[in-house]
């Protein structure tokens, strides 16, 4: 897998999957929608540690600088 994300991506992922785990974990959000951001937050945090999101794959999007 070629990586397709930038830096900024990236990080915007991960404080994006922070706020929705602190979301679920202090019982703001609880139910299927607290599940739903947990499973949310758990697919940014892997997609920005890998590098590569298959929808840019698919649309052709690339944000990482060559």
């Amino acid at each position: 897998m070629k990586t397709n994300m930038g830096n900024t991506d990236r990080i915007i992922r991960v404080l994006l999957a922070i706020v929705a785990s602190a979301l679920y974990f202090t019982g703001t959000v609880t139910g299927t929608w607290g599940t739903v951001l947990l499973v949310l937050g758990g697919v940014f945090m892997a997609v920005a540690a890998i590098g590569f999101c298959p929808l840019y794959a698919i649309f052709g999007v690339n944000s990482c600088k060559k």
